[in-house]
């Protein structure tokens, strides 16, 4: 049962990595200056990361995109975590919210475009030698302060078959769809627009938006994705497929739509964050015009969904993607992290993180 292990011994060590001030006064951060790095936390192994709580204060509107998080496992040259500080926890666009979910909690004190946010994570991050944790200032302002919590475990030791964490954040600005600026996108009835989304056929699942793309044996255990509705209508209809191991089209675990795939229906509900999937972020796009609904789904949107009692596994290989509209007809912006587990504490490596001009929402 999931509360059994507080009726166990425990055996590790609690410990922790905080900003709090050394002098004893009560300035508990950290500046980072643009273009710098803060190391947050080197850790000796064998031992597991159990929670990080993070809070900023920046005058970039841009800082929970400018700011990138990174974790290196057993001394690893390329990051394990490499994202966004807001995407990596749950919130797209550069936007607070609140929200909470299996891995996630944020609160918002100022919600909306550049406010404050306080950030928890609770995913098991282990490692067998040693752990460095570290914030990049890519951006072009300095933070005055920068707050956290790096809670770990000290363990006797770790298991031989021993799986790594992972996160990677990707985008398309915009996706390559083949009518996303369509006169279908501008009928104003609904239906209309619904009608004429079987317009195409996607049968390879090449032009898919790629969420992950990793190799080695591992499992696959969420993502989130943010949506930047570029066009009126509807963004959804995308179907969800994951090809395991290297198999063709169609792969064992193929979806009917996106909204599917986060366990939705209708469109996505917002305002609607459950344990393991929901809507962290919706935000209409004028002021006093919310987002979502069948006359309007322009506006910003963050999904999420965990895979935590159903994760994927793979043994050699695995492609999670899923069409940008039905058939891949839609021309939104898309980014996205996954979150998976691997044998091994370095993946495949993605084309270097754009520019923070570039990693702006449209």
């Amino acid at each position: 049962m999931f509360l059994d292990h507080l009726t166990q011994p425990q055996n590790y060590r609690a410990k922790r990595v905080s900003s709090y001030d050394r002098t004893g006064r009560n300035d508990d951060y950290q500046p980072i200056p643009k273009g710098e790095t803060l190391t947050l936390a080197e850790i000796k192994g064998p031992g597991q990361i159990a929670h990080i709580w993070f809070t900023i204060s920046s005058a970039d509107k841009n800082y929970l995109r400018n700011l990138i998080f990174r974790a290196y496992w057993d001394g690893a040259k390329t990051p394990a975590i490499e994202s966004p500080v807001g995407d990596f926890f749950g919130v797209g666009h550069g936007h607070a919210a609140s929200y909470q979910c299996a891995f996630f909690s944020t609160s918002a004190a100022r919600p909306g475009h550049g406010g404050g946010m306080a950030m928890n994570c609770w995913i098991p991050m282990p490692f067998a030698k040693s752990a460095r944790l570290e914030i990049l200032n890519d951006s072009g302002e300095d933070v005055r302060s920068f707050y956290y919590y790096i809670d770990y475990r000290e363990l006797p030791a770790v298991p031989d078959d021993l799986m790594y964490f992972h996160a990677q954040w990707r985008n398309e600005r915009p996706a390559d769809g083949w009518t996303g600026k369509g006169s279908i996108w501008k009928s104003p009835d609904w239906r209309d627009r619904i009608d004429n989304t079987d317009d195409g056929v996607n049968l390879t699942g090449e032009g898919n938006y790629v969420v992950l793309d990793t190799e080695g044996r591992g499992h696959f255990v969420g993502c989130n994705v943010s949506i930047k509705n570029l066009y009126q209508g509807w963004w959804g209809e995308g179907d969800d497929m994951f090809f395991v191991d290297g198999q063709p089209f169609p792969p064992d675990l193929h979806g009917t739509g996106t909204e599917d795939y986060f366990c939705h229906a209708w469109g996505m509900q917002c305002n609607c964050a459950h344990l393991y999937n929901g809507v962290s972020l919706a935000v209409g796009p004028y002021e006093n015009v919310p987002a979502g609904g069948p006359s309007n789904w322009r506006g910003l949107y963050t999904n999420y969904r965990l895979h935590v009692v159903d994760p994927v596994p793979f043994t050699k290989s695995l492609v999670m993607s899923i069409e940008h509209g039905h058939a891949n007809n839609r021309s939104d912006d898309w980014a996205s992290v996954a979150y998976w587990y691997l044998d091994r504490p370095e993946h495949k490596q993605y084309a270097p993180l754009p520019t923070w001009e570039a990693r702006v929402s449209i």
